[in-house]
């Protein structure tokens, strides 16, 4: 017999850690599970009924379809009832903290959504003329202002379309100043090992070699290794301030003026902007180049392969290199420059980095987030991110081994290690174990210089009394990690799926879905 009944469902089977046997539909509770959409729909149905197709002359050149599409037929309320069921086995800001580190997911305001969806802006074309979008290119200009106001740079590319895009925006920019200067023969950048990891990938895209810099053991830039390392050959150094370890770096300044006094330029990584915005200028720290994740700092949602926006803010001795195009007021007119001219902006531009200009949501969002919160909210952004990770240190680090936690009060993010768990406990079983306490597990095993690191950002947006229920959650595994409990390492027990095999299914994904072969019972 087959072993799905005549209802559609399968029996269950009893699941490590239950008190008792599972349940015949496989829910659990309000928990309901749910099949792929092939096996609750046959594709000999349908949920509409169409009327014969007219006949006619195929106008498809000989690619018609050979067979059926193979797609299910469900009534509405089942495709409804389908994609509702799925949606509640995913995590999102709207049902809880999300303790990603170095991500900044937190709470999108309502109203930045509802002006991204205002008829002008929703709707606005890339081939649109000039003058019918003259409200757009204001936004824009708008938003470039106040990016290189909070920044301290001279100019901003707003083309680039993430956070990796706009590395290389700054580092072809870089790339395009040496040349100018007949300088080709620097082809190295230094990127330290607190960096994002996309930092020397971007470099490498972009043609040059890569060296790191070591860190010290408080998680900083080691200044002496850099500055030892500065030669004829260095184009510049790529760091993450503050860095991936949750740290702001106090020696930038110095960093700045040693690359600068070796002919080479600073590209900063600016994802972590959330930490110092309205605090820091990281123009006057001597930065030439940085990108800034408006999907982080400025709140427009991330994650999930959604939109991204990475504007790169510049000095005065790189703006000249910056991509096109760029809006510019003249007179009462917004114009989209296209053309590198022969005034102080872009006579030199290393080219495009898109089609069109950017992402207008992304804009109409963070425009909107800036203005909301005004310069007091903004400089509060960085201040409430820096409490609340300095919360989550001081209240874990009895219970797990926080290495950077005697250098002082971390940044936006808080970082922990493995290392004093029990032999055959890690990071994975912490982790696992906070989904069964209903909480997205923080970012785990980066950044690589901490071993079996876990990465905490509540962000600004959490409350008091969020953090204490995590912080609450958090001790609690990680004290059943340390006295050895079993039920850790078997963790999640109460999430729609257990623990799975990661690493073969991002080696070996399933990503077409055959329809099992049932053997027919014997007569």
């Amino acid at each position: 017999m087959s072993n799905i009944n005549q209802s559609g469902w399968r029996p269950t089977t009893p699941q490590a850690g239950e008190a008792s046997g599972g349940t015949f539909t496989g829910n659990r509770a309000l928990m309901l599970e749910e099949p792929l959409i092939f096996e609750i729909g046959s594709t000999e149905t349908t949920g509409v009924d169409f009327g014969e197709a007219p006949s006619g002359k195929s106008r498809l050149g000989g690619l018609e379809r050979s067979r059926t599409i193979g797609l299910p037929g469900l009534s509405e309320p089942e495709a409804v009832r389908h994609y509702t069921r799925l949606s509640r086995q995913n995590y999102a800001i709207d049902l809880g903290l999300f303790p990603l580190g170095s991500c900044t997911m937190k709470h999108n305001p309502r109203l930045n959504e509802r002006m991204a969806r205002l008829p002008g802006f929703a709707d606005l074309h890339p081939l649109t003329p000039v003058d019918a979008c003259q409200g757009a290119f204001e936004v824009i200009h708008q938003l470039a202002h106040w990016l290189v106001t909070l920044t301290g740079m001279h100019s901003v590319a707003m083309s680039p379309k993430a956070g990796a895009h706009g590395e290389l925006c700054g580092v072809l920019a870089i790339r395009a100043a040496l040349d100018a200067k007949g300088q080709q023969a620097r082809k190295v950048l230094l990127v330290p090992e607190s960096a994002h990891g996309t930092n020397p990938a971007t470099a490498a895209f972009a043609g040059f070699s890569v060296e790191d810099i070591p860190a010290t053991e408080a998680g900083r830039v080691n200044l002496e290794a850099l500055k030892a390392r500065l030669g004829p050959d260095v184009a510049g150094v790529m760091i993450t301030n503050p860095n991936t370890c949750g740290l702001f770096e106090p020696d930038m300044r110095e960093i700045s003026e040693a690359v600068h006094a070796a002919g080479g330029f600073v590209y900063c990584d600016g994802a972590n902007f959330n930490a110092i915005v309205g605090r820091v200028r990281p123009g006057d720290l001597g930065i030439d180049a940085m990108h800034i994740n408006l999907h982080k700092t400025f709140s427009t949602p991330h994650g999930g392969g959604g939109p991204g926006s990475g504007p790169v803010v510049f000095s005065e001795a790189l703006t000249p290199y910056a991509p096109l195009p760029f809006v510019e007021k003249q007179g009462e007119q917004f114009v989209l420059v296209e053309e590198e001219t022969a005034g102080e902006h872009h006579a030199s531009s290393f080219g495009r980095m898109v089609a069109f200009h950017g992402q207008m949501g992304m804009f109409t969002r963070a425009l909107t987030y800036i203005l909301s919160h005004g310069a007091d909210g903004l400089r509060q952004v960085a201040e409430d991110s820096v409490l609340n990770a300095n919360y989550i240190l001081r209240s874990m680090e009895d219970v797990l081994d926080a290495p950077f936690a005697k250098s002082g009060p971390c940044m936006h993010e808080a970082i922990f290690s493995d290392k004093g768990l029990p032999e055959g406990f890690s990071t994975i079983d912490v982790a696992k174990g906070l989904i069964d306490e209903g909480f997205h597990p923080m970012t785990v095993y980066f950044p690589l210089v901490v071993h079996g690191a876990m990465l905490v950002e509540p962000t600004e947006t959490e409350s008091k009394a969020t953090l204490d229920q995590f912080i609450g959650a958090f001790r609690s595994v990680a004290a059943r990690a340390r006295n050895g409990d079993p039920t850790v390492k078997t963790a999640p027990h109460h999430a729609p799926r257990r623990r799975l095999d990661e690493t073969l299914a991002a080696r070996k994904p399933v990503l077409v879905w055959k329809a099992p072969v049932r053997a027919e019972a014997a007569e």
